[in-house]
């Protein structure tokens, strides 16, 4: 899984769908590993469940979290990616399309890098993927992988 990966965490199909057609319109190749809900991000990230075995010094490049999952919501997601120092400063980005205030709020108060809100129409959709592909593929600087921790 060397490279710049991408972890999508999105239960909705169409979402999930209209996600990657805007990635591949935006020529962004890298891999995009998928999980439908906060669980399986949670197995993929700490190498559990489903992803046992998995070497978990591998991070992805950035994690599209939803916030609202099955079984364990975006929130907590990212509440326990931030309280784990082997993740907590994994670049993490949430994609919803919640309009609450109070959802922004929790997801920076939890630690959040961004907060995008999902665009219905497909070229604002595209857009915003070729932005965040700038952004978070390109331009940021990753903190080292092991955290700074020795």
């Amino acid at each position: 899984m060397k490279g710049k990966v991408i972890l999508l965490v999105e239960d909705n199909p169409d979402d999930e769908a209209l996600t990657l057609r805007a990635l591949r319109h935006n020529n962004i190749v890298n891999k995009v590993v998928v999980v439908r809900d906060g669980a399986e991000a949670l197995d993929f990230l700490f190498g559990t469940g489903a992803h046992e075995g998995r070497d978990i010094r591998d991070l992805p490049q950035v994690v599209f979290l939803d916030l609202k999952l099955p079984r364990i919501d975006g929130l907590e997601v990212l509440t326990r990616i931030r309280a784990d120092p082997r993740t907590k400063l994994l670049p993490v980005v949430i994609l919803t399309s919640s309009k609450e205030e109070q959802d922004l709020i929790a997801g920076y108060s939890n630690g959040a890098n961004s907060y995008i809100q999902k665009p219905v129409d497909f070229t604002q959709f595209a857009e915003a993927a070729r932005q965040l592909k700038l952004y978070w593929l390109v331009l940021n600087e990753q903190p080292p992988a092991n955290g700074g921790f020795q």
